[in-house]
């Protein structure tokens, strides 16, 4: 299909051209390290970084969702080249998008007609939906969706790849007149279920607690929904939960219930999955993700002091925190530098975008995600914190005395702090731009050392105790 020969092309175009052994099948469930929370262990107790590249028809299909149309049906994504296109660029994370409603429009494609599919209940009718297809019957799951969603996550585990099941997806009813359309909309099941009780059009109850009979009944149908995601996965170690992505402001204590409900579900089960919660979109505030019961989240900029674009901020919560280009631009911001400075304040990476030919600044944050996670692998991660007053940079991430990873965003000379630190110790550079690694004399400690980058531009400074 043409879709699927675009997609090819875009990938060919923008992977780099060395090569990527093949990984390890994932382990987990990943649980955060005590002690240092910030990142990710596995099965096995080694830490793990997550950083890799997301596009939203990761599950369902529906086409150039941010271009153009999709058609009926809509073509099917290449999701085997997709996983290709991650393992080239080492990339070991995604999220697996959730589409809600079956057919809408909006203003980013001036208003072209998109349809999603597959969903996770039958279309069995009898009726006829306001899409002209069967209407929903919400007590009957449909196999094509729970089979898909299974065997889409057991081929990125067999690659090494972690992935984040979107549970429910809150943008679209803010932001297009998807609710027409919607599976709990009365015209389009046969339940005689409707989630809109004020009949705006936009369904946004859907997304918080009602104490009404029809409330409960549509949180009933809810968590029926996400009991069968959960039995449905629950053997795959690659798995982590998000509840919703960008829910309306008063969606707080629905996605709080939704945290603690799956949590209480998997506590009778042999494998427990990290679960998170994302940015409220608009309006909403970081405090909700810190205080939250989330075991991970994905924050917005935040102020100015302490902004998740340019200044990314270390010291904000101790959940283990997923700075994803979605909730700090949308899909068009996000560089090596943003990488680097992220993974410099013991933040993982997630980076939203269209799998087309991209300017040289998405090249540069693909390429940046992959070599993070190499030093991430390459390093006692596990030991490794933010110590910002450890350099003259404020991006060094150290085990003290141990080891030390400064970044530099520019060409320039600069101290690192190795006072109490004993022994000589082993230096490399990183070339950012060009991935390219040079050796450098050893340095001894008990010292403030200085050091410059030695060739333009962004730079890595790589300092370990020798053995």
């Amino acid at each position: 299909m043409k879709f699927r020969a675009l997609i090819a092309l875009a990938i060919l175009s923008v992977i780099p051209a060395e090569s990527v052994a093949q990984r390890k099948p994932a382990d987990g469930p990943l649980r955060p390290i005590e002690g240092n929370p910030r990142w990710f262990q596995d099965g096995t107790g080694k830490a793990v970084y997550l950083a890799g590249s997301h596009t939203w028809q990761s599950l369902q299909d529906n086409g150039l969702l941010m271009r153009e149309g999709s058609g009926n049906p809509p073509p099917v994504f290449d999701f085997a080249s997709y996983l290709d296109f991650l393992a080239r660029h080492n990339h070991n994370f995604f999220r697996l998008w959730r589409w809600e409603t079956t057919k809408w429009t909006d203003s980013y494609t001036g208003n072209a007609v998109k349809y999603c599919r597959p969903h996770p209940w039958l279309r069995s009718g009898p009726g006829v939906a306001a899409d002209g297809e069967p209407k929903f019957d919400l007590t009957r799951f449909d196999m094509e969706y729970f089979g898909r969603l299974h065997s889409r996550l057991q081929a990125a585990r067999d690659r090494g790849i972690y992935a984040a099941v979107m549970l429910f997806e809150g943008w679209e009813m803010q932001f297009t007149d998807g609710w027409q359309h919607h599976p709990f909309h009365e015209a389009n099941n046969v339940n005689g279920i409707e989630a809109d009780p004020d009949g705006d059009g936009k369904g946004l109850e859907y997304n918080t607690l009602q104490d009404t009979p029809m409330g409960r009944r549509v949180l009933e149908l809810q968590e029926a929904y996400v009991r069968k995601v959960i039995d449905t996965v629950d053997d795959l170690e690659n798995v982590l939960y998000e509840v919703c992505n960008e829910a309306h402001t008063g969606s707080t204590s629905w996605q709080y219930h939704m945290i603690r409900f799956v949590k209480e579900c998997e506590s009778k089960k042999a494998r427990q999955h990290p679960v998170g919660m994302t940015f409220q979109y608009k309006g909403g505030t970081n405090a909700v993700l810190y205080e939250s019961p989330a075991d991970w989240i994905s924050p917005n900029p935040g102020d100015p002091a302490r902004d998740y674009r340019v200044n990314p901020c270390s010291d904000c919560t101790t959940k283990v925190v997923v700075n994803d280009t979605d909730h700090l631009w949308g899909h068009t911001g996000g560089d090596n530098i943003w990488v680097w400075k992220s993974f410099m304040r013991g933040l993982n990476v997630l980076f939203m975008e269209e799998l087309l030919p991209s300017p040289t600044w998405q090249d540069s944050a693909r390429m940046a995600m992959g070599q993070v996670r190499r030093y991430a692998e390459k390093v006692d991660l596990a030991a490794m914190t933010p110590q910002d007053n450890l350099s003259a940079t404020s991006y060094c991430l150290a085990a003290r005395g141990r080891e030390y990873l400064v970044f530099q965003s520019d060409k320039g000379e600069f101290n690192v702090d190795l006072r109490d630190a004993q022994g000589t110790f082993a230096v490399e550079w990183l070339d950012v731009n060009a991935d390219r690694v040079i050796s450098a004399k050893p340095v001894q400690g008990q010292a403030q050392r200085t050091f410059t980058t030695p060739f333009p531009g962004p730079a890595v400074l790589h300092i370990r105790l020798a053995k």
